[in-house]
């Protein structure tokens, strides 16, 4: 059991892609089902998650520990795991893995979520909460229509009690006042009220000089207000990717703000009028536990087949449905017309790509990218570098991401293969791209890059390579692809010919595309990798090669 001391709204953060939980569960399920989850069944797990090929984890120090971060938080919190008496998925959990409909799975966990529980009980030194978190971020967004990231960060997080709900939403609505009438930056006037109301949240420990925090020996009031600003950026972050896994609202990158998705606004509706606001069982775990796990709880709008045939017409008017169809079956047609229906829009966006009727746009965000003006930006890359290479060429360009129903990006590849994969016919191209930087670049990176590139290599039988790109390129990741050039690997399926290239360079490389009075071919693309072998053959160490690589990039059409 958790106990809670936090003075802000408390939601679950692990992980921090809710989807990843997916395949760890499932993992959890299959070696250890049935046993008992103690510190000897935690450090197996780990033990065996780190040979999985989804697993992107670092070093783990403390095994134990890192198994009980990844299963006591989200999947145990949100009711798919149970582990007492013994390890077992819970019905919930079970249908999370196996249903195509998982968005749906998810959202009715995250609306029972509630704060006190049986799991999470209040600190002497907590708010007092009495909320269902997940639910009520959803009604305060219905509320107001749109909401940025600053402003439930400042407010949002402070709705500890749902009673109090009134009272935020005209915090909100005067903040919006005052940021109209403030003439100086936006950037100071958010800092002048963030300062306030974190002095505000935490007057108590500031009064009683308790301002030391985990992070640093610091204790002066300015450094444990930085430490909770912080905090809460990172608790609204979360809040937006586990309400995004969800289905049912979109993100403005470039606005920093959230919203309910158009067509699924009568849903939203309609699970915010039938779902109880109060929390329950909050004494009793058995109940608590079985009321998590139950699938057919919180009643959503799908469940009721009147309602759910409405919706079906109203989306998709002309598709003929049969009487007998039962709710479940009506749900999957839902789905999959939605799915066609978004593999339409993606085959808009990428004849539009091939026409470049978006490399204004595609440029652009690359510039908003390297400015960190965006929201999720290591989401918007993936998705751009994708767009990117639609445009360089004539290949089969295939993003691992996430997309929403109506074709955004929601989620970034799953780690158990490569961000971008690229069919060129007669040979493949990944692409990899990060926003990682420095040491961490090439502890995150450099191996799975390689990995990745030789799992395609042995499920084609073609000769392939690896683009890796990122805002800037650590030293060390440019030794180890240089390193990988010349040496015979058989666990990589011999040398791998991976290029890092600064996002600069590429986009520059995307210009020259553009530009060309002739359409590149995929001879182009792969010129450019065997120019890249043939100089780390005759360069002297890596950074020789890096910056011959650097220049042939710089000029790759003009061979």
């Amino acid at each position: 059991m958790a106990t809670i001391q936090s003075k802000v709204l408390f939601i679950t953060t692990s992980p921090r892609s809710p989807l990843k939980m997916l395949p760890e569960i499932e993992l959890l399920q299959t070696y250890f089902g049935g046993k008992k989850w103690n510190k000897t069944t935690q450090a197996e797990f780990m033990q065996i998650l780190k040979e999985e090929n989804f697993f992107l984890g670092e070093g783990v120090n403390d095994p134990a520990f890192s198994a009980r971060d990844r299963i006591n938080r989200a999947p145990k919190s949100l009711g798919f795991v149970s582990l007492s008496p013994c390890i077992n998925l819970t019905a919930a959990g079970q249908e999370f893995v196996q249903s195509k409909r998982k968005e749906e799975i998810f959202l009715r966990q995250l609306l029972k979520f509630q704060i006190p529980s049986p799991y999470h009980k209040q600190g002497s030194k907590s708010a007092d909460f009495y909320i269902k978190p997940y639910l009520e971020m959803f009604r305060l967004i219905r509320h107001f229509g749109s909401l940025t990231l600053d402003e439930i960060m400042l407010f949002g997080l402070q709705l500890v009690d749902y009673r109090k709900f009134d009272v935020i939403t005209a915090k909100i609505e005067q903040f919006r006042k005052d940021k109209t009438n403030h003439e100086n930056s936006y950037r100071e006037f958010r800092g002048q009220y963030l300062e306030r109301e974190l002095r505000i949240i935490y007057q108590d420990e500031i009064a009683a000089g308790n301002t030391a925090t985990r992070e640093s020996r610091n204790e002066s009031i300015e450094n444990f207000l930085k430490t909770k600003g912080s905090n809460m950026r990172d608790y609204t972050d979360a809040l937006f990717r586990y309400l995004r896994t969800t289905g049912m609202v979109q993100i403005s990158h470039l606005g920093k703000s959230i919203s309910i998705t158009q067509d699924k606004v009568q849903e939203v509706d309609y699970f915010l009028d039938h779902t109880d606001r109060n929390p329950c069982f909050v004494d009793n775990e058995k109940q608590y536990a079985a009321y998590l796990a139950d699938t057919s709880i919180p009643q959503l709008l799908t469940d009721n087949r009147k309602l759910l045939l409405q919706k079906i017409h109203s989306e998709f008017p002309n598709l003929k449905i049969n009487k007998t169809d039962s709710a479940n079956q009506l749900k999957d047609i839902l789905f999959d017309e939605r799915a066609k229906q978004k593999e339409n829009l993606l085959t808009q966006q990428i004849a539009a790509i091939k026409n470049h009727r978006l490399y204004d746009e595609i440029q652009e965000t690359f510039q908003n990218i390297q400015k960190g003006s965006l929201y999720d930006v290591p989401l918007i890359l993936e998705w751009n570098v994708w767009r990117a290479m639609i445009m360089l060429d004539g290949g089969e360009i295939k993003a691992n991401l996430k997309f929403d129903d109506i074709g955004s990006p929601m989620a970034t590849a799953q780690g158990n293969v490569a961000d971008i994969v690229c069919n060129y016919g007669s040979f493949d191209l990944t692409v990899e791209v990060t926003m990682q930087s420095g040491q961490r670049q090439y502890e995150m990176e450099g191996e799975p890059v390689s990995r990745h590139l030789a799992k395609l290599k042995k499920e084609t039988g073609k000769p392939a390579y690896c683009l890796f790109v990122a805002p800037q390129i650590n030293e060390a990741c440019i030794a180890h692809f240089f390193t990988l050039h010349k040496v015979n690997v058989s666990y990589y399926g011999g040398v791998s010919n991976i290029v890092p290239l600064p996002l600069n360079v590429f986009s520059k490389m995307v210009a020259d595309s553009y530009k060309a009075f002739y359409t590149p071919e995929p001879k182009h693309i792969r010129q450019f990798f065997e120019r890249s072998r043939e100089l780390a053959a005759s360069c002297n160490n890596e950074q020789e090669w890096y910056e011959g690589i650097t220049k042939t990039v710089l000029n790759w059409l003009e061979s």
